[in-house]
């Protein structure tokens, strides 16, 4: 095959593609190889007809298509990598000679990404972000901590707020029972904000064993259009009521729930943790600043087709994420009175500002030769290992040389995004430059 540039506009590139006759003929001959199965020639066994007798019955071409299929598929990429192109979409082809004795021509065009001078990455002003643990942070995470080691005790009392309970309901609107609205030994916490507004709060006060009569009005913009809006009656009977225990926050505690032995230390090591996570979402709500800074300051052209691949992208994850809590994607465009089509458009600026940043971003790697190297991916893997409690060279095995590959790729825009980070001013919030300035001691006045 020989490779010749034409020409580049815009961001469309042309070159051409030529195959010689002998090329042309074993694409041909092997096509034959491939299919001779498929054809039924009388006189011969199934397989067994000659090239010359498939062709003389079926069309002298019957096998050409396939031929330079083959030769396109084969070879495309080869002369995309061989010309430097990076190309975006799906090549047009135009053919310009087609012969067995002459080979093939065909002239190809294709987008390309366009090359992104992007500018203003350096010394990107960005304010602050302070992370600060105060005694209600760490007092929120020994109550989730003591939540989570809470007894559950069945109670002979009325219901409070808080309480879990065991109840059957059975729901109907006008008398009539609709889907969904019926349930036997149903667990429920009160106050939890499961159940339609209002219903739970009516729960408050029946003892266990107790029955009655829930009446609430479904929101008018309930997901089941049947239901929107309309008053609904729930029979229910409470079979028993369950009150958290909370454990004592004390050095006992601290010995049941913790490597620690006193309170105190582990007061400090959650005040350490916090500090650690708090630490780390500033930072990254700093590189965000950064990144967008950056974005602010770059006017490029964003592809059509990456926008497009994009916005697939985006909704193949809403599929899944709506699949994970039992919901079929359809069923849930019913439920927001939305076509998928609406779902694109509501996404598409998101879609052209990740874009966008992801092209700006990769002109960094370029602009700055930033590489990621092997211990960069062995540490990458090693973290994916311990995360899955798996051995690291498994891990290599699934993923394979392709994903592996872009996993460095993506290893590089961390790299940039650290970078534009790294080569940023900071600083510091208003409130605290104006406290700063308040501390300062006034100069004194020299006289002349």
């Amino acid at each position: 095959m020989k490779t010749t540039f034409i020409s580049k506009e815009n961001n469309d590139a042309k070159f051409e593609m030529e195959f010689t006759g002998e090329e042309f003929e074993e694409a041909i001959q092997k096509v034959y190889q491939e299919t001779k199965d498929r054809f039924r020639v009388d006189g011969f066994r199934k397989g067994k007809a000659p090239r010359s007798i498939i062709e003389k019955r079926y069309g002298e071409h019957i096998f050409e298509d396939d031929a330079i299929n083959n030769l396109f598929s084969d070879k495309y990429m080869e002369a995309v990598t061989e010309l430097g192109l990076k190309v975006i979409n799906s090549p047009r082809a135009e053919f310009q000679t087609v012969s067995r004795e002459e080979g093939l021509k065909v002239v190809i065009t294709v987008e390309c990404y366009p090359e992104v001078d992007v500018k203003d990455y350096k010394g990107v002003e960005i304010e602050r972000r302070v992370a600060e643990v105060t005694d209600d942070d760490i007092n929120t995470e020994l109550d989730t901590l003591r939540k989570r080691n809470a007894r559950i005790e069945n109670v002979e009392r009325p219901i409070k707020d808080g309480d879990h309970i065991i109840l059957d309901f059975d729901g109907s609107v006008d008398g009539v029972p609709f889907d969904g609205g019926k349930a036997d030994s149903y667990s429920l916490v009160i106050g939890s904000g499961t159940f339609i507004p209002g219903f739970e709060e009516q729960l408050i006060g029946v003892e266990p064993g107790g029955e009655k009569d829930v009446v609430v009005t479904f929101p008018e913009d309930y997901g089941a259009e049947d239901l929107a809006g309309k008053e609904a009656v729930f029979k229910c009977k409470v079979h028993e009521v369950k009150e958290e225990e909370l454990p004592e926050l004390d050095d006992d505690f601290a010995k049941d729930v913790s490597e620690f032995d006193t309170l105190e230390e582990l007061k400090k090591d959650t005040a350490e943790k916090l500090q650690d996570e708090k630490n780390k979402r500033a930072e990254n709500m700093m590189k965000d600043a950064a990144i967008k800074a950056v974005y602010e300051a770059n006017d490029i052209y964003v592809p059509r087709p990456l926008v497009e691949d994009e916005l697939d992208n985006m909704i193949d994850t809403l599929k899944q994420r709506i699949a994970q809590q039992g919901v079929d994607f359809d069923t849930y465009l019913g439920y927001i009175d939305k076509k998928e089509s609406d779902m694109r458009e509501d996404m598409k600026e998101e879609a052209e500002r990740n874009v966008k940043t992801r092209m700006l971003v990769a002109a960094v790697v370029d602009k700055e030769n930033i590489t990621a190297d092997d211990a960069d991916l062995d540490k990458q893997v090693e973290d994916m290992a311990k995360q899955y409690n798996m051995e690291a060279d498994k891990i290599r095995e699934m993923l394979g040389e392709d994903n592996l590959q872009f996993m460095k790729k993506d290893l590089e825009m961390q790299k940039a995004v650290d970078f534009i980070f790294d080569n940023a001013v900071i600083k510091e919030p208003e409130e605290k430059a104006e406290e700063k300035a308040e501390e300062a001691p006034a100069e004194e006045t020299k006289e002349d």
